[in-house]
Formats: C-alpha cells, structure tokens, sequence
C-alpha cells in the first residue's frame, strides 16, 4: 500500500488568506510549506483510491490516474469541493461511497455527472475493492463523518479526520484492529482549551497513547497550530509527526 497524503490543511488552508504571520508568509513564497485542503489517496496494485476530494485540482489528478473510487469523509465543502468540477467530465463513471448524509453538499446528489454516488456506507460494515479492504468508523464532527481502516494483507492504515476524541465505539475497534499507522485530525493549537470537532495537539496525542500505535501522523493543520509548530512551541512524541502535502508512506 502506497499513501500519500495531498493535503494536510484546514478549511482555510496554508497560507491562510489576509494573514501575515512567519508561516503564512514563508507558504506565500515555498511551495513545499502549503497546505492544501485535507485529503490523500491510496495505491495499491495499481488501483488508485482517493481519500476526499477538497483539492481544486482534482480534475488535473484524476486526469493523469482516473480513480477506482472515491471514498468521502464527509459532506462539508473542503471535502468535497473538487467534485463540482470533476463530475462533468467524461468517460467512465467513477464510485463515491461516504456516510449516510441526505443533504450532502449542495446539488451534487441531483446532478452527479461522471459520479456514481453508492449507498452510504454503514460504520463497522467491510468495503471490499480491488486489493484493498475499508472499515468505516464513525467520528465526531459537526456533520455526519466516517474515518477509515485500510487493509491491503501486507499494511493497516486508519485514516481519522475530522473529529474531536474517538467515539467509544471506534476506539474500541482500533485497538483490536492494531493499525501500523494512524493519520490523526489535529486542527487547533494548544492553546484551545475548549475544542470542537477538531484536536489540540494534547488531545491527538492522548489519543495515540490510548491506541498505543508505533507510528501516527498529524493532519487538518490549521494556520495557527502550523505557526506553533514552525516555533518549536509544541514538543510531540518520537512516534507522532506532523504531516505535509506530499509526503509519501509506504506500508
């Protein structure tokens, strides 16, 4: 299994619009300190699976690679935004699976084009494709959210974004599953003592400990938590790392 990650940024993405702060500005000028909105993808056998689908360019990627499904998270636009380009596109129709969402994201479930939207997927219920194997577990969000587990016989990754905590329910699962890695949401800096629907650094990582995984990247980075950590401000774990917009792991 192949996972690269393609975006690792929130909502507002890195550079953040207006803002002057170190990171916003070094971003402005490096394309490597971007953050693109969160998403990934996954290769296994040649078949290509998209985690998400924010990036703006979708259209341009899947152009070089048409995938073999699409899996959502959920329905909020920086997850979905790059669809309302894709979906008029040509060729074969392309799988869409994601949790059960009646409003979805505006008029994409009545004009789905090239979209082949399946039944939502249900948490804990096996997904089958070509050489790879999806449990989707339920998160915590203000909408309707799905992680998922990726199996291919060889690696187990499990791709958590976005939420607040774990449901008990997924936690439990994930410590019986023992996934080599977990991608982690960690949207707000350290200094949220409060947070909603996305993790400080302090709550990923008491997650990690919990799960008690060998290795664990941190995502949906936020302009701020980005600052904290280009500071030296937020220690992590050896075994936690923050991830970046095309960084490779090969499980």
């Amino acid at each position: 299994m192949k996972f690269r990650f393609t975006g690792t940024g929130d909502s507002a993405q890195v550079p953040c619009f207006g803002c002057d702060c170190p990171v916003c500005v070094r971003a402005r000028v490096i394309a490597g300190a971007r953050r693109g909105p969160c998403s990934a993808e996954v290769e296994v056998d040649g078949h290509l699976y998209l985690l998400d689908a924010g990036r703006m360019d979708l259209a341009d990627r899947c152009q070089r690679h048409r995938p073999d499904a699409i899996l959502l998270t959920h329905y909020h636009p920086d997850h979905v935004q790059g669809l309302f380009h894709l979906r008029w596109g040509c060729g074969k129709s392309i799988p869409v699976y994601g949790p059960k969402d009646p409003q979805g994201c505006a008029d994409l479930y009545r004009h789905p084009g090239v979209l082949d939207f399946r039944a939502p997927l249900k948490p804990f219920k096996l997904l089958s494709l070509a050489s790879l194997t999806v449990t989707p577990v339920p998160l915590n969000h203000s909408k309707p959210t799905l992680g998922y587990c990726l199996d291919d016989g060889e690696g187990r990754l499990a791709y958590l974004t976005d939420t607040c905590g774990l449901p008990g329910a997924t936690e439990r699962f994930l410590r019986e599953w023992q996934p080599d890695v977990v991608v982690l949401d960690c949207g707000y800096p350290s200094r949220v003592t409060e947070p909603r629907n996305h993790n400080t650094p302090a709550h990923a990582v008491q997650i990690i400990e919990r799960l008690a995984v060998p290795m664990a990247y941190l995502t949906h980075i936020g302009h701020e938590l980005d600052r904290e950590l280009h500071e030296g401000a937020c220690a992590l774990p050896a075994n936690v790392q923050v991830a970046k917009d095309g960084e490779e792991l090969s499980l």
